[in-house]
């Protein structure tokens, strides 16, 4: 009867997790009578939607721009929260202070941030800028970043460390051939949090930005118009949109996994 239940709660989840997923694929190989017809379940196969958004109304830039915006803004975070992060676990830099000033950042909500971020944008010239959407992604990211790998490097021995210099070892070959590797699995998975979350963002993207530097959060929307909805040439970029943080997921799945349990079980 136990396993009858946990069966039945699995095909559950499975399904409110993958049918929405599933039916934005299905609506974007339908044409517009095909969409509204709600009892209509058998229709004929169309990549119109898809030429749409290519040629129709342009939109694979969106992607690109997507693209850059989070890989740039999450390699830039990963790379000053790694050693960010380390500092505050085995120096105590800041005495803690340093450490809540960082977190403090994301404890309020961004949209009081936005007038004086737009402000000073307007001001400077990165309005509508790769750059300007990729400074704002690294100054909410980052304090996420440092706080998840700062527990991270916590769950590590420090007695490890100890070992190393006892053979010869100076801290930056510590962190390179003994922590980093240790700690793979966690930054693994807070470099997929962070570049879902900039490939994902709306808000900021969408008062920043107009012409140029226009993510797919932000062109998705755009289909939805005064008048009509265009449904099936928004699930077609919705389809696409979906595909690169899926593929990030399932190749680093491993590393997500073994983060997620990191720590968990002590000896």
């Amino acid at each position: 009867m136990k396993r009858l239940l946990f069966g039945i709660c699995i095909a559950v989840l499975l399904f409110t997790f993958v049918f929405p997923i599933f039916y934005v694929y299905v609506t974007s190989f339908k044409g517009p009578d095909d969409i509204f017809a709600a009892d209509k379940i058998l229709f004929s196969p169309t990549l119109f939607n898809y030429k749409f958004i290519m040629e129709t109304r342009p939109s694979l830039d969106q992607l690109w721009n997507s693209a850059i915006l989070a890989v740039c803004s999450t390699f830039v975070v990963m790379l000053i929260a790694l050693p960010a992060a380390y500092s505050f676990a085995r120096f105590n830099t800041g005495k803690g202070h340093l450490l809540f000033v960082t977190i403090s950042t994301r404890m309020f909500p961004g949209v009081v941030a936005a007038l004086p971020f737009f402000l000073v944008y307007r001001d400077i010239g990165l309005l509508d800028t790769h750059l300007g959407i990729i400074l704002l992604y690294i100054y909410f990211n980052m304090s996420f970043a440092t706080f998840l790998l700062y527990g991270f490097f916590k769950e590590i021995p420090v007695q490890l460390e100890y070992a190393a210099m006892v053979d010869g070892y100076d801290r930056i070959a510590i962190f390179r051939k003994i922590i980093f590797p240790l700690i793979k699995p966690g930054a693994a998975i807070t470099a997929v949090f962070c570049l879902i979350w900039a490939w994902n963002e709306f808000f900021f993207a969408f008062l920043f930005t107009r012409r140029v530097a226009v993510p797919v959060s932000v062109g998705l929307s755009n289909f939805w118009g005064a008048l009509q909805v265009q449904w099936g040439p928004m699930a077609a970029l919705m389809g696409l949109a979906i595909l690169p943080t899926l593929a990030a997921a399932w190749f680093m799945q491993r590393y997500i996994v073994r983060g997620l349990t990191f720590g968990a079980v002590k000896g």
